[in-house]
């Protein structure tokens, strides 16, 4: 059976997560949001909650990229945003089986999946050619490429926490040569397109699901997916190992389309809280206060529900 083919796993984890946040607006401010996770066949919303202080109106729709896109206008004063959701993932590493895809060829691609193959605002992958082939043209096309892509951002490229700016290009960043996960991730999409892989820059949340907890505030990460074998494959040239509990909430060519916020007009970010950890969903219930005592990951060892205790440990 070839990847293309394997079922996806039984999700069996339900990861609580989302965001608290506010701004001040002195005008009336449009904005955008986009806080709302995929439903797909990896991962499954059983619930959510999505509130706004005062209760505007809020327009819904899914952009080009299938992303869930909250439309609004911000009135003067401030604006609360509180989304809160139980999402249900497989107990497996993502990727499950993927070594047994095959690169598609580039005539193959849909016009839809052509656009990854190229330059963006920050993935300049254009004045990343000569960069590409020299350090990766010898390695086989499709997934080992990539993998090695990803190998050498995360060795190459220094993580400096608050180090990003809205400025830079994947080209900068890797003669820099430090910047935050939206760099990495940048850097990565970038050398695959110089090699015609359809690859897409993600924005989620990673919980600590058979992880050790880092003690890092938790917030939105970028990673990204690759096009192999007529499916898409998730690689993280910021932790560079696969994971459990992931939660995509938004695709695109770069993060101008991943961005939680975007406004048109001056506002102030006043409040900020983002969460994503392991619960059980009997001893927990959507709206009540963030409780990290009640998680059950931040620990290498895989852990379910009572109800639901195999003894499995990670890898």
């Amino acid at each position: 059976m070839t990847a293309f083919s394997m079922p996806y796993p039984s999700p069996e984890l339900t990861i609580r997560c989302g965001l608290d946040f506010a701004y001040d607006a002195q005008n009336y401010t449009p904005m955008i949001l986009v806080v709302q996770p995929q439903s797909n066949s990896w991962q499954k919303i059983v619930s959510e909650q999505l509130s706004f202080y005062p209760n505007v109106p809020v327009q819904t729709y899914l952009d080009s990229h299938g992303n869930v896109i909250h439309r609004l206008i911000l009135p003067p004063g401030r604006t609360a945003v509180r989304h809160d959701s139980f999402i249900s993932v497989p107990s497996v590493p993502e990727n499950y089986g993927m070594m047994h895809d095959l690169p598609v060829q580039v005539s193959e691609l849909s016009p839809e999946l052509l656009r990854y193959t190229m330059p963006s605002r920050y993935c300049d992958s254009d004045r990343l050619m000569a960069f590409a082939q020299q350090r990766f043209g010898h390695i086989t096309h499709g997934l080992p490429r990539v993998q090695a892509i990803c190998d050498w951002v995360h060795s190459n490229i220094e993580y400096r926490f608050a180090s990003g700016s809205p400025y830079t290009a994947a080209s900068e960043v890797i003669n820099q040569g430090y910047g935050v996960c939206r760099d990495f991730a940048h850097c990565a999409v970038a050398l695959n397109r110089c090699f015609n892989i359809p690859t897409r820059y993600v924005t989620g949340l990673v919980p600590d699901v058979a992880y050790q907890d880092p003690g890092t505030p938790m917030d939105f990460h970028a990673y990204l997916e690759a096009y192999i074998g007529h499916r898409w494959h998730t690689f993280d040239a910021r932790f560079n190992v696969p994971r459990m509990g992931r939660v995509k909430i938004a695709c695109g060519l770069d993060a101008v389309d991943g961005a939680f916020s975007t406004l048109f007009g001056p506002a102030a970010l006043a409040l900020f809280q983002v969460w994503s950890y392991q619960v059980d969903p009997a001893g927990v219930r959507l709206g009540d206060p963030i409780d990290m005592s009640r998680r059950l990951d931040g620990t290498p060892l895989l852990r379910f529900p009572p109800r639901q205790s195999r003894g499995h440990s990670a890898a």
